[in-house]
């Protein structure tokens, strides 16, 4: 695959994933981020449940890439470079379901790599703000 036809990529679309309290709870534990917001049910049930950590639902973007990532040939490994932008728009509640929409924004070709910058939403079904938006930067080192 070229630079040329990882530019001219349409936009693709992950599957829908779960955001469960257990996933939550689980990502809490991880990360030693116990704040009430993300786990007291009972506290937070009149503001319309607990919210996923920002940085879970940052973090789902690597299980959505992998779901519109396209074959590239020769691939050795694929590298999170980083954010060129990043914004979380909208908190996810328990039980929200979100997927990733990712158009390639840019891509650099190095020698052995390529550098693929895509623009990110996460969207949250049902609701019309995103959950995220962002400019992430993937290095694609090949072979030859």
């Amino acid at each position: 695959m070229s630079a040329d036809s990882l530019r001219s990529m349409p936009p693709s679309v992950s599957r829908w994933y779960e955001v469960t309290q257990a996933r939550i709870t689980a990502f809490a534990d991880v990360t030693e981020d116990w704040q009430h917001i993300h786990l007291d049910e009972a506290a937070m049930a009149p503001h319309g449940g607990t919210i996923a950590h920002g940085f879970l639902t940052l973090s789902m973007l690597s299980a959505m890439s992998y779901d519109v990532q396209p074959e590239v040939p020769g691939l050795l490994q694929s590298l999170n470079y980083g954010f060129d932008r990043l914004r979380f728009v909208t908190p996810v509640r328990a039980g929200q379901r979100i997927r990733g929409r990712f158009e390639v924004a840019d891509v650099v070709e190095k020698p052995g790599r390529y550098d693929v910058t895509w623009d990110v939403v996460v969207e949250i079904e049902g609701v019309e703000k995103p959950a995220i938006v962002a400019k992430w930067i993937n290095v694609f080192e090949v072979s030859g």
